[in-house]
């Protein structure tokens, strides 16, 4: 197979017919005539001896050697789009758009940004609540923490955290409807950050898949489920890193000694090209020492809560506290 390229300027005029959908919409883009751009793509169409557009409608359609072809040709011009902006920025001068996860976002970086907008003044940050991995591919995006399975294939990809999971809620709601044992829950809303796969794998651990079938809403993320036990509307589950401050400033406690893993974990991602930038280095770096300065930190009471249930996700849930005033726990039949 011959490894010699097309000629640029008609990869040039045919991306971006292809994009606009028309020649002239192209011709504007690249300040050229309508004709120059259809002059381009009939010769990039005869070195390669195949018809790139089907012409007949008043859109251009794409063949199935054009449609081939496009994807390798955007991706090649917006590496040396990417590359050339590398040469052009300063090390720590420029923009920055990170997407993250809404829930890590709202309760882990926003609180912790100061630090690096300090350390870095001449960076200008922009932060998308986000846990799209189609933004990996978007030139638009530098960085992105994800919640997922790490698996996106052609980005480079880093760990950030595993987690455990483990239900919580406002005190203010514990003190006016306690939890004394895990079939409490059936009095209370349950709150979903995703389709109720989390709350399955806890109440499959605590074995009351079939005990709990009380009011349950589900949100399109954590942090809104999360923004909902705050309010003392029920119960969410929260996770070792987004409720963490949370627990420690006792805003929200944590009524069942029991935690389980998370399905999946918080990963670092970016393009490959992007990984290069200094700019984009220096935040990831941030991001991975901030997580260790954090773990490192005396939440007195959230750290006992999470350290204590090392070890002990198998174990059936207890109360951690109990309420001021107890009363008998009357017999009460499952729900159907």
């Amino acid at each position: 197979m011959s490894s010699r390229l097309p000629p640029l300027n008609p990869l040039r005029a045919f991306e971006a017919t292809a994009r606009r959908g028309a020649v002239s919409a192209a011709a504007r883009e690249l300040n050229v005539t309508h004709g120059a751009v259809s002059h381009q793509i009939r010769a990039l169409e005869d070195s390669l001896g195949t018809s790139l557009f089907e012409r007949g409608g008043r859109r251009l359609k794409l063949t199935p050697q054009g449609a081939l072809l496009l994807p390798a040709v955007t991706n090649a011009f917006g590496e040396i789009a990417a590359a050339t902006a590398l040469m052009r920025q300063p090390e720590t001068h420029g923009d920055l758009t990170v997407t993250c996860v809404p829930a890590l976002l709202s309760l882990w970086l926003i609180p912790r940004l100061n630090t690096f907008t300090d350390q870095f003044p001449g960076v200008r940050v922009t932060l998308v609540a986000s846990n799209d991995p189609g933004n990996l591919r978007s030139l638009d995006t530098d960085v992105s923490v994800l919640y997922g399975d790490g698996n996106w294939p052609d980005c480079w990809t880093r760990l950030w955290s595993n987690l455990a999971l483990f239900p919580v809620a406002s005190p203010t709601l514990l003190n006016s409807r306690p939890l004394r044992s895990v079939r409490d829950l059936s009095d209370h809303t349950l709150f979903h950050g995703d389709d109720g796969r989390e709350w399955n794998t806890w109440l499959s651990a605590a074995d009351a898949v079939g005990l709990v079938n009380g009011r349950q809403h589900f949100m399109s993320d954590a942090r809104l489920s999360t923004e909902a036990a705050l309010h003392g509307q029920g119960i969410a589950l929260g996770d070792t890193i987004t409720a963490s401050n949370l627990i420690a400033r006792g805003e929200l406690v944590v009524p069942f000694d029991l935690t389980v893993p998370a399905n999946d974990a918080f990963y670092v991602a970016c393009r490959q090209s992007a990984r290069q930038a200094p700019i984009v280095k220096v935040f990831i770096d941030w991001l991975f020492a901030s997580l260790e300065q954090s773990l490192a930190e005396p939440q007195a009471s959230a750290r006992l809560v999470l350290r204590g249930r090392a070890g002990r996700a198998a174990e059936p849930p207890r109360p951690l506290s109990a309420p001021a005033k107890r009363r008998a726990d009357p017999p009460r039949k499952t729900r159907a």
